[in-house]
């Protein structure tokens, strides 16, 4: 199979618990961060999926708690979304039918432009780069669908199961510093 895995349903495929590792470069000063944690992709009422991320992100040394939450709403077909931020202003749309997708999101004066990979049943990338008069940054994470049976919401076929009872989502409200909230 090639570089991509195409997914019949985007929302399927999502639903469950990844582990999320992200890069971020600051092109402009060499700075490097990292942040480490989850994403958890719950039913939201209504449907689509309430996308919680949660974990530490170290930046020049220092570590803090960080946290970000997105609305993955259905688009027209089931490979497509409309990504919303949490107070329900449009973010983006995705479409991982071929299992590739290029998306742009104006934010002031800067653009971030991302480009979205299936790798496989298990394992999907994010690559952000953010440009503008007010930064110069490159975003790359990398999510990694949960181990446990707990945490692996959805089937290798992107169907989606019920999360496992008593799965934590963490609560929202803290930002992640450049990762797209624009």
């Amino acid at each position: 199979m090639g570089e991509f895995w195409p997914v019949t349903d985007v929302l399927g495929y999502l639903a469950g618990s990844w582990r999320t590792e992200r890069t971020v470069r600051d092109l402009a000063s060499g700075g490097e961060g990292r942040f480490s944690g989850t994403t958890a992709f719950g039913r939201l009422e209504g449907g689509g999926l309430l996308s919680q991320e949660s974990g530490v992100f170290v930046w020049q040394g220092v570590p803090r708690p960080a946290e970000r939450t997105l609305r993955f709403l259905p688009g027209g077909t089931s490979g497509t979304a409309h990504i919303h931020f949490s107070d329900g202003r449009p973010f983006h749309d995705l479409d991982l039918t071929s299992g590739h997708h290029v998306a742009d999101h104006p934010c002031a004066a800067d653009l971030y432009r991302g480009e979205f990979t299936v790798l496989d049943a298990n394992h999907w990338r994010t690559v952000w780069r953010v440009g503008g008069p007010a930064k110069d940054l490159l975003l790359t994470t990398g999510y990694t669908r949960g181990t446990t049976g707990a945490d692996d919401a959805a089937g290798p076929t992107g169907e989606a199961r019920h999360p496992a009872p008593g799965t934590r989502h963490p609560a929202p409200g803290t930002r992640h510093p450049d990762t797209g909230n624009g």
